[in-house]
C-alpha cells in the first residue's frame, strides 16, 4: 500500500450549492490547459474565468462566451479582486452561493526565452497565488494548485521513472529558476495554507502535455513539429536518434485533474504519460498525417536545456484511478486538426 496523507475529514465545511451548479473559478482559463479544462467544466458548473493574457489567449476562450454559464474578468491575479462587487458576474449570485472550487493555473513560461516573463513568473508563483488562496479561504473552496514536474529539476542522480517522494535538485540561481523553484516556493504556500486554514487542496504535478490550443513559438515540441511540417520545413529535434520524452494528451490530463480535486488527498501527485516515447518517431507521425515534405535534423541541446523526465504514477492509478488513455496518434491528429484550423483563419485570404 502507498503512503497517502489525507485530507482533514472535517473539511466539509463548503458553502453550500444553493442553487443549480456549482461556481468554479479558473485562473489562467485562457491559456492552453486551463481553455480546454473550461470546456469540460461548463457541461455540469458555471465557471468564472480569470486571465492578464501574459501567455494566455482571449482566441482560446471566444466560443465559451457564448455561454450563459460561463464569464471571463480580464485581472492580473497580483492584484486582489473583489468578485461580488462586478456587476458581470450578479448571474453567479457569489454572495449568496460564494465560490465552491478555485482551480489555479496561471504561470507563464517561456521555454527557451527564459528571461521573457521572468518577473510575471515569479508573482503567478507568490504575490497572484497568495491572493487566489486568499478568496478560497473567504468563500471555503476547494483549491487545485497545478504545479510542474520542474520542481525536480534535472534529476541526474535518477533513472527511474520520477516517484513524488523524490525532493528534487534544483539551482535557485540559475535562468529556469523563477519557474522551478517558483513552484517549490508555490506548494510550499498552497500546503501551508491547509495547515493553517484547513484548506481543501489539491496539488497537481503536471508532466509534458501536448493538445489543442498550445503556444506556437516559444519552444514546446509538438507544436514547433507542426508548425514547420505545415510549412514544409525542417523539424528540429534537439538531441539524437535516441531521445525521448513524454507525452500526455491534454484530455487524460483534465481527467485526472478533475479525479484529484474531488479526492481525500492533499499531497502532491503526478500526472503524464508513464511512457518514454521515442522523438524522432512523434516527428515521422506528424510527418505522415500531414502529408509533409519536412525532413528531420537533428542538433545539440540549447542552453538550459531541462532534462526529460518521466512520472511514476502508482500514486495517481491506486488513489485517483487515472491513467492515460489516448493512443498518441489519435491525440496528435486532434492537435494537428486545430493548428490547422487555426491556419486557415490567419489566413489573409480568409479575412477578405
Amino acid at each position: 500500500m502507498l503512503n497517502i496523507f489525507k485530507k482533514n475529514p472535517k473539511v466539509d465545511n463548503q458553502k453550500r450549492v444553493i442553487f443549480d451548479k456549482k461556481n468554479i473559478l479558473v485562473i489562467g482559463g485562457a491559456g492552453f490547459i486551463g481553455s480546454n479544462l473550461i470546456e469540460y467544466l461548463l457541461e455540469k458548473n458555471k465557471v468564472i474565468c480569470i486571465d492578464n493574457f501574459v501567455t494566455g489567449k482571449f482566441e482560446n476562450i471566444e466560443i465559451l462566451t457564448q455561454f450563459p454559464d460561463f464569464a471571463f474578468i480580464k485581472h492580473d491575479m497580483s492584484e486582489k479582486i473583489d468578485l461580488e462587487s462586478m456587476s458581470e458576474l450578479d448571474k453567479f449570485r457569489i454572495q449568496f452561493q460564494g465560490i465552491q472550487d478555485v482551480i489555479y493555473l496561471a504561470c507563464p513560461t517561456s521555454y527557451k526565452d527564459l528571461s521573457k516573463f521572468s518577473v510575471e513568473t515569479i508573482d503567478a508563483n507568490s504575490i497572484a497565488l497568495k491572493n487566489a488562496l486568499d478568496l478560497a479561504v473567504k468563500y471555503k473552496a476547494k483549491f487545485l494548485f497545478a504545479s510542474s514536474s520542474a520542481i525536480y529539476g534535472n534529476a541526474e542522480d535518477v533513472t527511474e521513472p520520477i516517484i513524488e517522494s523524490y525532493y528534487g535538485k534544483t539551482d535557485h540561481l540559475e535562468p529556469r529558476a523563477p519557474y522551478n523553484e517558483g513552484k517549490r516556493f508555490a506548494e510550499m504556500m498552497v500546503k501551508t495554507y491547509h495547515e493553517k486554514f484547513n484548506l481543501d487542496i489539491s496539488i497537481a504535478r503536471i508532466f509534458s502535455t501536448y493538445g489543442p490550443k498550445m503556444i506556437l513559438g516559444d519552444g514546446r515540441m509538438i507544436p514547433d513539429f507542426i508548425n514547420n511540417a505545415m510549412e514544409n520545413r525542417d523539424i528540429v529535434i534537439n538531441g539524437d536518434e535516441n531521445s525521448v520524452s513524454s507525452f500526455c494528451y491534454v484530455d487524460d490530463l483534465i481527467d485526472g485533474l478533475l479525479k484529484l480535486i474531488d479526492s481525500p488527498v492533499f499531497e502532491p501527485i503526478n500526472l503524464g504519460h508513464p511512457d518514454e516515447i521515442n522523438i524522432k518517431h512523434v516527428a515521422e507521425t506528424i510527418i505522415q498525417i500531414m502529408g509533409s515534405n519536412s525532413k528531420i535534423v537533428f542538433q545539440d541541446d540549447f542552453e538550459n536545456f531541462q532534462r526529460k523526465l518521466f512520472p511514476n504514477i502508482n500514486k495517481a492509478k491506486e488513489t485517483l484511478s487515472w491513467m492515460p488513455m489516448t493512443p498518441l496518434v489519435n491525440g496528435l491528429k486532434t492537435t494537428i486538426e486545430h493548428f490547422q484550423r487555426e491556419k486557415v483563419k490567419l489566413s489573409p485570404f480568409n479575412n477578405k
